[in-house]
């Protein structure tokens, strides 16, 4: 793991005061305007400020902060002889946890700067069996505070995985313990590889198997969001992300298959959309894919898509068309989803959300994915609408850049190896609308030119 790229200057809450009383004592400047001024000063050479208290001298002090209030309080009782959690600190943790979710408040980086992730690492290691209200206000703060590298980091050094882990082992029957103890895992993973290795060391992933197995009609949100992270290359620190190897991992043990029951719910279910996506994470080669779809995944995410045509849900439409462009990957997959009448599906999901280019892209994409090498579902696409779908979309969107683009690779694999489709759109006259899209976004211009060329246009380069 190499340094962190873009690494900021940081500053102690004790120099930062420094430099606001120098701008009092050797300029002469009033408090408020010597405040101002280190802020300013400090900012602009680069200093990252968030975590510093930053109070006008005279008016008030660091102590005076309410986060750091809070902090103080909870290590003096933490630090007591007493194993039992009294009602003060459950009512210190919930305070903290309010003003940590103050959004632009900057209180969450005030609380972790100041010591209250170990604090909370501290307070979790020594709550006996039976405090589930203290274990739960605990989670719930930690998970507000982890939230950079320095806060995962000393999570990290606070052994706060396995501490978390045995945690969500012990209260398996409470949900509140697996929800908040799902979201600290969300937190701590997220942009960090380091973490992700150990929570998997740990076989964090027989915990979640056991969660969706035994606990999904609760359908606890945080644990889909886990999975989505421990599977995301989002270390940008890292050459090689080992999220690959874990997804494999996941699907061996029986994630996938697990998550395919929690889509099947359907819309009626408040966790579809993040069961989607973490299912989307998991299908990572052509094996997984195809054996999701022979666990009715194909076809339950098909329904999913009729369902928020009908129910006009934009947010099903676009994450199940998202999931099932990737389980296209799978060339056995084209074929079933073809042969269920999926191009056909896919175009009146189109014609439901016509006023949403955000929804047509995504459409694109699959119809692309099921048509690439594919003469055969390239003229099915046709047959359904594709060509239509496209002309229409590019007449009417000619500022919506992404779906551009979707549409000028949709259009390249529609005719790439059938000649018909050559012939259809270019009477159509899509010609027109591919050139406009290539001379004014510059992310359509290979695309464009592509399609174009697939189009057996001797002046594609132009």
């Amino acid at each position: 793991m190499g340094p962190p790229k873009n690494a900021v200057r940081s500053i102690s809450q004790e120099a930062f005061d420094e430099v606001v009383k120098e701008n009092m004592d050797d300029l002469g400047m009033d408090p408020t305007e010597a405040l101002q001024d280190a802020i300013q000063t400090l900012t602009l050479q680069g200093v990252d400020l968030s975590g510093i208290v930053t109070c006008v001298p005279g008016e008030g002090s660091v102590k005076d902060n309410p986060v750091i209030h809070c902090l103080d309080r909870l290590n003096q009782l933490n630090a007591g002889p007493s194993n039992q959690i009294d009602n003060e600190t459950v009512e210190l943790l919930n305070k903290l946890t309010e003003l940590c979710n103050s959004e632009g408040s900057g209180n969450a980086a005030i609380a972790s700067r100041n010591g209250g992730v170990e604090i909370i690492c501290s307070i979790c290691s020594k709550v006996q069996k039976g405090c589930e209200h203290a274990i739960v206000s605990a989670l719930k703060a930690l998970a507000f505070l982890i939230h950079d590298l320095q806060s995962r980091e000393t999570f990290r050094a606070s052994d706060g995985p396995k501490l978390v882990v045995g945690i969500i082992t012990d209260g398996f029957e409470n949900i509140d313990i697996l929800s908040s103890g799902f979201a600290v895992i969300d937190a701590a993973a997220t942009g960090n590889e380091v973490l992700k290795e150990l929570f998997v060391e740990l076989k964090i992933e027989e915990l979640i198997l056991r969660v969706l197995s035994v606990k999904r009609e609760a359908g606890i949100q945080s644990v889909y969001d886990a999975i989505r992270v421990l599977l995301t290359p989002d270390d940008n620190r890292v050459l090689a992300s080992q999220v690959f190897g874990y997804a494999r991992k996941f699907a061996k043990i029986g994630i996938a298959r697990a998550l395919v029951d929690s889509i099947r719910a359907g819309l009626s279910s408040s966790s579809l959309v993040s069961a989607s996506i973490a299912l989307k994470a998991v299908a990572v080669n052509d094996e997984i894919c195809t054996s999701i779809s022979e666990n009715g995944g194909v076809d339950a995410v098909l329904i999913c898509i009729d369902d928020s045509s009908e129910q006009g849900n934009k947010t099903v439409a676009k994450v199940c068309c998202s999931l099932l462009c990737k389980l296209a990957g799978s060339d056995a997959n084209k074929t079933t989803i073809v042969e269920k009448k999926g191009m056909d599906r896919l175009i009146k999901l189109s014609a439901r959300f016509f006023d949403d280019p955000s929804v047509l892209q995504e459409i694109m994409a699959v119809i692309s994915v099921l048509s690439l090498r594919s003469p055969e579902n390239a003229a099915r696409a046709i047959e359904a609408g594709a060509g239509e779908l496209a002309l229409q979309a590019m007449q009417k969107f000619p500022a919506a850049q992404q779906m551009q683009k979707n549409s000028c690779l949709m259009i390249r694999n529609l005719v790439a190896r059938n000649a018909a489709n050559r012939t259809l759109l270019l009477n159509s006259g899509v010609e027109k609308h591919i050139r406009v899209a290539k001379q004014n976004h510059v992310s359509c211009k290979e695309a464009a030119t592509d399609a174009l060329r697939d189009l057996g246009l001797d002046d594609y380069n132009v």
